[in-house]
């Protein structure tokens, strides 16, 4: 335990840096159409995932498994293509 009092304030760095994580630069939201194209193609395979285990179906519940990979995939591919946050084919806008 700390002997140091309460009220004893720490360095702007000192309270940024926690467990060797600087938590003082932001981190985005990932907006993008890479990141964008992932989610909703792994969200549809996640559907189908879905609706075949209520049906009892394997085929098609690794149809949809496959569909949720190939979106992984797809946005890997993308984000390298340059559609990824501050990618090279997004004009900056400001926001």
């Amino acid at each position: 335990m700390s002997k140091a009092p309460a009220s004893a304030s720490k360095s702007a760095t000192e309270s940024a840096v926690h467990h060797g994580v600087d938590h003082s630069q932001e981190l985005g939201h990932g907006n993008s159409p890479a990141a964008w194209t992932c989610v909703i193609v792994m969200l549809v395979g996640a559907l189908v995932c879905s609706i075949a285990f209520v049906i009892a179906n394997t085929p098609i519940f690794i149809a949809g498994a496959a569909v949720m990979v190939v979106g992984l995939i797809l946005g890997y591919v993308m984000r390298k293509a340059g559609y990824g946050v501050e990618g090279s084919k997004l004009k900056s806008t400001g926001h």
